[in-house]
């Protein structure tokens, strides 16, 4: 008997010590100046419009340009005089007074991969510019996995989810979870069906055969293996101990569990950010999801108000079926990318606001990166980082701003160039974070949370 208790006994202690060193230890983070404006934001939603939405033909139009340079669509006036979208964004337009345009957004990755990792970790992928073929691992973490990092020792069950999908098929962009710091601050996956437009999380599952009190039973059982141990040899099993007790509060959080069930909405609602039960129209029920990118962003919603405070949602999971509009880049923007993000956006920033959430949620709607100026020989847009367009809600921003400007066809930031970085030093400022406080790899090498600088002007004064 002796043997075997010595036998689990190791066992636990070599599993935990594995555990821990899945992580870093770090050194204490000052806080930020207080954001400008309201308090600092308690959640953030960030909408990833994977391909490259064309900001030419959305939200930095150029009327007055050539024929190849302006395309097809005509700006329309917003609820901010002065401001104009494109005819394409209707809803945005109404509702322009409560966000703000980045109109300078610039980077230098001209690839989906490579873009795709600046934008959501705020630096460079140490591959460098080019497209991934094959598996490689994460090095920077996603913005969500630093702020689960900084949270690991307050009270929130889910730090960090994503959904519905992990985007780009076959092979995973490096970009969507805990890079240095580890998988424990991979995102919390939830998993979107296109087919019934529902949602579900293997985290918060349990066998059926295993009720919650044999779940308690056991873990009380393994505390009291550990806290018996007189073993020197077992080391730290805090860590171990640590992800039991958080993988039992998962399957016991029927918040959460319930936050997934989207059916609970008022049909009323549901309609409101994009699902149309009696109306099949074209690609209304394929395999992209129609349905589901207007379902996800009211997800997104309840997951906030069930206390989450970092969700992505990828609009898109693979190449050749998103918003990379190489060709027919008017048909495809018009018919079938832009009016499901139209409508479930601004759904999103007015369901926030009638719920009181509007300004403690920050809400960010971008892509890797824009298109072309010019169109090309088969009426498509290519990629282009030099500018391109994002947007931001809520969380303090200042509604009907334009934050920087491109030259007169787009091409180039001409005023108040802003990065990828920036934008991470932007979100974990408002999140009362200081962006220049340190975290070390596991080589024990220190950086910088975030390259930038935060847009203090995009917030209210």
């Amino acid at each position: 008997m002796q043997d075997r208790r010595q036998f689990v006994q190791r066992t636990l202690a070599r599993a935990s010590c594995s555990l821990a060193l899945s992580g870093t230890m770090w050194p204490s983070l000052a806080k930020a100046d207080a954001p400008t404006g309201s308090a600092k934001i308690r959640a953030c939603i960030i909408v990833f419009y994977y391909g490259g939405p064309s900001h030419l033909d959305m939200f930095d139009m150029k009327p007055t340009a050539p024929d190849n340079i302006r395309g097809e669509f005509s700006p329309i006036s917003t609820s901010v005089p002065g401001i104009q979208l494109s005819e394409l964004l209707p809803e945005h337009a109404k509702i322009m007074h409560k966000f703000a345009i980045v109109r300078s957004m610039t980077h230098q990755n001209r690839l989906h991969d490579s873009a795709s990792t600046e934008t959501l970790t705020g630096r460079q992928s140490p591959q460098g510019d080019r497209e991934e073929f094959s598996p490689i691992r994460q090095f920077y973490p996603a913005y969500g996995s630093v702020l689960s990092m900084l949270a690991n020792s307050k009270a929130t069950d889910v730090p960090y989810a994503a959904l519905p999908w992990v985007f780009k098929n076959v092979i995973h962009v490096p970009c969507q979870g805990g890079g240095f710091l580890g998988n424990r601050y991979d995102p919390i996956r939830i998993s979107g069906d296109p087919s019934t437009v529902t949602f579900d999380a293997d985290a918060f599952k349990r066998p059926d055969d295993l009720p919650i009190s044999r779940l308690k039973r056991r873990k009380a059982l393994l505390e009291t293996l550990i806290e018996r141990s007189a073993d020197p040899g077992l080391g730290n099993t805090s860590g171990f101990n640590n992800h039991l007790k958080k993988a039992l509060e998962l399957m016991q959080s029927e918040r959460l569990i319930d936050a997934l069930r989207i059916e609970k909405e008022p049909q009323v609602i549901r309609e409101t950010y994009g699902l149309y039960p009696d109306k099949p129209a074209k690609g209304v029920r394929d395999i992209h999801g129609y349905q589901l990118r207007g379902q996800n962003l009211l997800l997104a919603r309840r997951l906030v108000e069930a206390g989450v405070p970092f969700v992505n949602v990828y609009d898109f999971r693979q190449q050749g079926q998103n918003w990379d509009s190489h060709n027919n880049n008017f048909s495809e923007h018009r018919d079938r990318l832009v009016p499901p993000m139209d409508r479930s956006f601004t759904a999103l920033v007015n369901d926030l606001e009638e719920r009181g959430m509007l300004e403690s949620t920050l809400v960010i709607g971008m892509g890797e990166f824009g298109r072309t100026p010019k169109i090309n020989a088969t009426a498509g847009r290519d990629h282009w980082p030099d500018c391109y367009s994002i947007t931001l809600a809520g969380g303090g921003v200042r509604g009907g701003y334009i934050h920087g400007a491109s030259d007169s066809i787009g091409a180039y930031p001409i005023d108040q160039p802003v990065t990828p970085g920036d934008l991470a030093a932007t979100i974990y400022w408002r999140f009362g974070i200081d962006p220049n406080a340190e975290m070390l790899d596991e080589t024990g090498r220190p950086h910088r949370l975030a390259e930038g600088k935060p847009i203090r002007e995009l917030f209210v004064s």
